[in-house]
């Protein structure tokens, strides 16, 4: 028997002796069957865990993951007692993954909905070609974050390393702490009220506060939007 069943809502799986194949297939069981929770014992940092799930279900690792944790998910509540690797929540359709710990390079690579948190540090790239997904970032982020984001948010309540939003095509930028530089075709923008509000919103869940930090708003300058030929030295000095 690969699990041990707890109640008939709530199930435990200790890692140790399973393939990733197998856990992840069990995890597609589960949901599929009705199952509301799993608990996941001894990850010890391995990669592409609760990968592909596309059923509701709130999965809850008990220590460190790899790269990849809940890529390709769609409705699952994911939760890391620890870090994980790099791109966790790659191409998240829907659900929420929370990271009680660091993360990786692209954090939320290509997520096209629902929201991730990290609530320590992300590294270089986080919400790399973010496509509609809400990244939140508790403490600081690397170099190269948001770089070509097509649409969605990130919010980065700490510092940001270099070039922040570059090549950013669509969505919103919020960073709290400093900003190394900004990448091509970024630009600053005024804070609004609503601006304030969908920070609130975002952070007070999480137990942070938006008015603790002077949080920048960073948005596409759209001018790399077209190019043209006969702007070429334009377009080549902005990019």
């Amino acid at each position: 028997m690969m699990l041990e069943q707890t109640t008939r809502l709530q199930t435990t799986i200790d890692c140790t002796a399973f393939t990733t194949r197998a856990i992840n297939q069990q995890l597609k069981d589960l949901a599929s069957s009705g199952v509301k929770q799993v608990d996941l014992l001894n990850p010890a940092g391995r990669h592409n865990l609760a990968v592909g799930v596309q059923k509701p279900i709130q999965i809850r690792f008990q220590g460190p993951v790899g790269y990849y944790c809940g890529g390709l998910g769609n409705g699952v509540q994911i939760e890391i007692e620890g870090s994980c690797g790099w791109s966790v929540g790659e191409n998240l359709v829907a659900g929420t993954i929370t990271i009680r710990g660091n993360a990786s390079a692209n954090a939320g690579a290509s997520a096209h909905g629902g929201r991730i948190c990290v609530l320590g540090n992300a590294g270089s790239r986080a919400g790399i070609s973010l496509k509609g997904a809400t990244l939140i970032v508790a403490g600081n982020v690397g170099h190269s974050s948001a770089f070509m984001m097509q649409q969605g948010r990130l919010i980065i309540c700490g510092d940001a390393g270099a070039n922040l939003g570059d090549s950013l095509y669509d969505g919103e930028i919020f960073v709290g702490g400093s900003i190394a530089s900004l990448g091509a075709d970024a630009r600053y923008e005024p804070m609004t009220d609503r601006d304030w509000q969908v920070l609130a919103t975002e952070l007070q869940p999480l137990g942070l506060s938006p008015q603790s930090s002077p949080f920048k708003k960073i948005v596409c300058a759209q001018e790399l939007y077209h190019f043209k030929a006969r702007d070429f030295t334009r377009w080549k000095d902005v990019y």
